[in-house]
């Protein structure tokens, strides 16, 4: 795995980047697609996916800095600042980016008067896209989203060629929970983490792949919002009880630690399980407020699309 797609006089493209911006761009396309069959304003619906996809990285990286501060401490200035806004080695909060997004719609449909709702369930598929991509991603970046190490036998071996794999997890960390230094070996001259981890990049990508399939079914609803509180449901369901429980995280509180060659790396409870159980009680209350209102059709919107008002 090498983390940079394309080097050109020195300036490099991170796959990274790349995978993101191509699971943006589907996204996009599948909502702007359904946002003219459903006759909404397509203009207006482009507009807010552009102003929710800036805000959003700013929000994904905000949360992201506050939350892995350790990894910015001793930086000197002004160097700090340059790695802070820093995108292309990867490090972002999908929980930031999701929170800066949903602030952007909000204060945009509220300004146009558009049905919050509607344009919201539309930007799920694309979200789910961007959360393929972003793993993948991870995966090339090699050091990012990385898996405690295990004895189980679905533990991966990265491979001695992934680089930025090893020469990431071979540095002294100083949380000893998180440090896997104590694993590396001296393999052809170059040190080489060797504990089998849990493959939690992939664990994300499968993630993804399922939001994405369930997003089309969520969407055949006649109540919106349906597919919104479905997916930060299952979204936080599956992260949290799947790909964060198996991730090399800080604990938060530290309840339950058991990693290692002989233990199955688990780790409760981190920042996102916390998060997690908060927006999973919150879903599942709006999906039951949602499911007592009557079933309701969309119309077109004056000045949508299509529609004999023009925009």
């Amino acid at each position: 795995m090498n983390p940079v797609f394309l080097n050109i006089g020195g300036f490099t493209i991170a796959w990274y980047g790349v995978l993101i911006t191509l699971g943006i761009v589907a996204g996009v396309w599948v909502g702007t697609k359904m946002a003219r069959e459903r006759g909404l304003n397509v203009d207006r619906f482009n507009d807010l996916i552009l102003w929710m996809i800036i805000w959003g990285l700013v929000g994904a990286r905000l949360v992201f800095v506050a939350t892995s501060w350790h990894q910015f401490e001793g930086i000197p200035f002004p160097r700090i600042l340059l790695d802070i806004i820093n995108l292309r080695q990867g490090g972002i909060s999908i929980h930031g980016g999701l929170i800066g997004g949903i602030l952007v719609m909000l204060y945009y449909t509220r300004k146009y008067r558009m049905p919050f709702y509607q344009y919201a369930d539309l930007c799920v598929p694309g979200v789910a896209f961007g959360i393929i991509g972003g793993r993948l991603g991870n995966i090339m970046n090699g050091t990012d989203t990385v898996g405690r190490v295990t004895g189980w036998p679905i533990g991966f071996r990265w491979p001695d060629s992934a680089r930025a794999f090893h020469d990431g997890m071979c540095v002294r960390a100083a949380n000893p929970d998180m440090d896997l230094s104590q694993y590396c070996q001296q393999i052809g001259g170059q040190l080489v983490m060797t504990a089998p981890v849990h493959f939690t990049q992939l664990y994300g990508v499968i993630i993804g792949i399922i939001l994405s399939i369930a997003a089309f079914f969520w969407l055949r609803s006649r109540r919106p919002g349906w597919a919104f509180w479905q997916f930060w449901l299952w979204y936080s369901i599956l992260r949290a009880g799947w790909e964060e429980t198996f991730r090399l995280n800080p604990l938060l509180p530290k309840a339950y630690l058991n990693q290692g060659l002989d233990a199955p790396g688990i780790g409760l409870f981190t920042e996102t399980h916390l998060i997690s159980i908060v927006l999973i009680v919150l879903s599942i209350w709006m999906l039951l407020r949602l499911r007592r209102q009557p079933e309701t059709r969309v119309d077109p919107v004056p000045g949508s699309a299509g529609s004999a008002t023009p925009a």
